[in-house]
């Protein structure tokens, strides 16, 4: 970020001593005639007084320059700060791990979506004169892009120091999570348009509800347990205790040992409660079950290893909230 400064006072009260007057030089047919002696101004060329832009470590040290020019009236002279040299954060530009440009347009885009679906659910479930079972794919659509930004907020907000384009977790996050939204995806198409009555068994307000309550709780308190945890939280389970690494036992994490374990589970099979989809209710169940289980046991090996018998102690006395892993 280019980095200006105001010199409007404190540069007026202090430019004699901080910025040298050049010497007139008599031979010279710009020097102004009119010029004061306490203003120094002159109409020769400024000099130009060199800077350095401290680094801030993960930038380069660019030299930039002070000029010294008279203001409008030619009296009083200022400081200037040229933006042509300034420091930058290679990792902030384009193609950077933390890309501003990159953020923006990922955001943008799931905003877009986000919107398109939120219109198209409401269209053929409510507005059209008969409603359309094709609603559930732009609201399973409208629930992931939720999902994908809130990951990004919760750790830009909480643990901004983490924060990466990857952060929004849209690629990257393996090919078991590809292949079960897009068998999801499959379900809610084939059975809209080939079995509407497989679609609708089992559905009705009473399982909408379900779905909806499971993708609300879940959601929360995944994020809840991002932002309490902090810096603490990663999206990868750490292999080595890190300076500053603390076992957080507060806020969610006093109820539920894995929060954001327990909400992802919840919200994933909530997701498939309220589309209707049963097969693939069944199968996020059972594969993320197995997930998490595994997980949790490797995760747990290392956080005894970090925190000892104070972890032993929190893991006898607080669940998972995930059915059958304690």
């Amino acid at each position: 970020m280019a980095r200006t400064r105001n010199s409007s006072n404190t540069t007026r009260s202090s430019q004699n001593s901080n910025v040298p007057c050049p010497e007139p030089d008599p031979s010279s047919p710009s020097l102004s005639s009119t010029s004061t002696s306490s203003s120094c101004s002159t109409s020769t060329s400024p000099p130009s007084l060199p800077y350095a832009v401290p680094s801030t470590g993960n930038e380069g040290r660019h030299l930039g320059h002070f000029e010294h020019t008279p203001n409008a009236q030619g009296l009083a002279p200022e400081i200037i700060v040229r933006a042509s040299a300034y420091p930058t954060d290679s990792s902030l530009c384009a193609n950077g791990l933390r890309s501003l440009s990159s953020i923006a347009a990922h955001a943008f885009v799931l905003g877009l979506i986000l919107s398109a679906s939120l219109i198209s659910t409401l269209y053929f479930a409510y507005l059209r004169a008969e409603p359309h079972p094709i609603w559930r794919a732009p609201e399973f659509i409208a629930t992931l892009c939720i999902f994908h930004f809130l990951e990004f907020y919760t750790t830009a907000r909480w643990n901004t120091a983490s924060a990466r384009v990857s952060s929004f977790l849209l690629f990257g996050n393996g090919v078991a999570y590809n292949v079960a939204h897009g068998t999801a995806m499959c379900e809610i198409l084939i059975s809209a348009f080939l079995f509407p009555k497989w679609q609708s068994a089992f559905a009705n307000a009473g399982t909408l509800a379900a779905g909806i309550t499971m993708v609300v709780v879940g959601q929360a308190v995944r994020s809840v347990a991002m932002a309490q945890a902090g810096t603490n939280f990663n999206h990868i389970p750490a292999q080595e205790k890190k300076e500053g690494h603390e076992l957080v036992t507060h806020g969610v994490y006093r109820w539920l040992r894995h929060p954001s374990y327990f909400g992802f589970f919840w919200w994933a099979v909530g997701t498939q409660v309220v589309v209707g989809n049963k097969l693939c209710a069944l199968g996020y169940a059972y594969v993320l079950w197995e997930f998490f289980d595994k997980r949790i046991k490797s995760e747990e090996n290392s956080l005894v290893e970090f925190f000892g018998s104070a972890y032993e102690e929190y893991r006898a006395q607080t669940p998972t909230g995930i059915p059958f892993i304690r």
